[in-house]
C-alpha cells in the first residue's frame, strides 16, 4: 500500500488534471508520520533520478527540520546529492522563519532561506520560482514536499494555507505534492479541509487503543511501549470516477528504518465498524452450542418420532381442542345456547345484486367516467 502511494506520486498528473495530493497524518498515539514522510520522500526522489517519473525535479519545503538533516537522510539512502543538485532544491523555512537573523550561511547551493513564512502568497511565488529554476518553463513538471503543514497553520489562517495548497495542486507545472500533518494539534474542521484537498489520505493509528484513553495508568504502559514500535497504516484513495478505495497495512519501526507489512488476520478486522461498548460482543464456545440447539418457530420439528409441525404464530390445534373441551364441561347448556344465539346475531354478510345475468358486474359503467379528459 505504501508502494501504491509512491507509484501515484511518481506517475503524477495527467494533462488537464489536478496533481495527485497526499496528506500524511499522525498523532501522539502513533507518531510515525515523520518516518513515513522520509520514506515517501526518498522513494519519490529516487524515481525522479532514475527517470521513472514525468517529474524532473523536487522542491522540498522544510519547516520542522533543517536542510542538513534532509541532505544527510538522502545520503544515507544511497542518493548522491552532490551529483543530483540540479534535481532537488530545499526551501529553508526552518532556520529563520520570521527574518530575525541578520545573516545565515547557506550550507549548500541546493538550499534557499525563506524568511517570511506567514505570507502564503510570497511562499507560493518562491516555490514556483525555485521549481522553474530546476526544470525550466513550459510544460516540464516538478514535485513538492512539505514536511509540516502545522508550522504553516501556526503563522497563517486556515483559508490562506488551503488557498496556497489548492493553487499548488492546480498549477500546470506541478506533478505531485504531499505534506505531513499532526492531526491531534488541530480541530476536526481543519483536518477535514486538508483531507478535502487531498486525493490520498494516509492515516497512522495505534495497534492497540489505550484503556479509557489514559496514558498514565499502569495497565497501559505495556500498550504504550508496543504502540511506539508498531502501528496501523490506513490509506484512502479517491479515484477519478469518484469512488473511494481504502487499504490497510501494518507499520513497524526497526533499526534499519520503517517497514510496511500486510495486516495480520487479527488486525485485518475493521475495528472502526465495531461499536465501542462495555460488554463482550463475541460468543463463547458454550454460547455457540446453545445457540445452535435453539429450535426456531419456523423450523420443522420431528425429533424423537414427534410429528412434523410448522408453527404459524397461532395456537396449536391440540391446545385449542383441549381448551374447548374444558369449556364445554364447565359451561351450562343455557349459557351455550345464549352464546350461540349471540354469535349468530354478530354474524354479517355481504349482499350483492348483479345488474343483469348476461353482463359482467359493473359492465354498464364507464371506468373512465371519473377522468377529466
Amino acid at each position: 500500500m505504501a508502494k501504491s502511494i509512491c507509484i501515484a506520486l511518481r506517475e503524477g498528473a495527467l494533462e488537464g488534471e489536478l496533481a495527485p495530493t497526499l496528506t500524511i497524518k499522525d498523532s501522539i498515539a502513533s507518531p510515525f508520520g515523520l518516518q513515513v514522510f522520509d520514506h515517501v520522500l526518498s522513494q519519490l526522489f529516487s524515481s525522479i533520478l532514475a527517470g521513472k517519473s514525468p517529474s524532473q525535479g523536487l522542491i522540498l519545503v522544510s519547516f520542522s527540520r533543517s536542510p542538513s538533516f534532509y541532505l544527510e537522510l538522502l545520503k544515507n539512502k544511497g542518493i548522491n546529492v552532490a551529483s543530483s543538485d540540479k534535481r532537488i532544491h530545499i526551501l529553508d523555512c526552518y532556520n529563520d522563519p520570521l527574518g530575525w537573523k541578520d545573516q545565515i550561511v547557506e550550507i549548500s547551493s541546493t538550499v534557499t532561506v525563506f524568511r517570511e513564512v506567514k505570507h502564503m502568497d510570497k511562499l507560493f511565488n518562491s516555490i514556483i520560482e525555485l521549481g522553474r529554476g530546476l526544470v525550466g518553463g513550459g510544460k516540464i513538471r516538478f514535485s513538492i514536499a512539505i514536511d509540516s503543514v502545522d508550522e504553516m497553520l501556526r503563522r497563517a489562517s486556515v483559508s490562506s494555507v488551503a488557498r496556497l495548497l489548492s493553487n499548488l495542486r492546480s498549477h500546470e507545472q506541478i506533478s505531485s505534492i504531499f505534506w505531513l500533518l499532526h492531526s491531534d494539534l488541530h480541530k476536526a474542521r481543519v483536518t477535514a479541509v486538508l483531507e478535502y484537498l487531498s486525493s490520498m489520505v494516509a492515516s497512522l493509528e495505534p495497534s492497540h487503543q489505550l484503556a479509557n484513553g489514559q496514558r498514565g495508568d499502569l495497565e497501559n504502559f505495556a500498550l504504550i511501549e508496543h504502540n511506539s514500535k508498531k502501528g496501523k497504516f490506513h490509506v484512502r484513495f479517491k479515484k477519478r470516477n469518484g469512488r473511494v478505495h481504502v487499504m490497510s497495512e501494518e507499520v513497524h519501526m526497526e533499526q534499519s528504518g520503517i517497514n510496511f507489512t500486510p495486516l495480520t488476520s487479527e488486525g485485518a478486522i475493521n475495528q472502526g465498524l465495531v461499536p465501542k461498548v462495555q460488554f463482550n460482543l463475541q460468543l463463547s464456545e458454550k454460547e455457540r452450542i446453545d445457540k445452535a440447539n435453539v429450535v426456531l418457530p419456523f423450523e420443522h420439528q420431528g425429533d424423537n418420532g414427534k410429528p412434523l409441525q410448522i408453527y404459524d404464530g397461532r395456537r396449536s390445534l391440540v391446545d385449542s381442542k383441549h381448551e374447548r373441551a374444558v369449556a364445554v364441561e364447565n359451561v351450562q347448556t343455557k349459557e351455550e345456547s345464549e352464546s350461540e344465539s349471540e354469535s349468530d346475531r354478530q354474524r354479517g354478510e355481504i349482499i350483492y345484486y348483479r345488474d343483469s345475468d348476461d353482463e359482467m358486474p359493473d359492465s354498464d359503467e364507464d371506468p373512465d367516467d371519473d377522468l377529466d379528459i
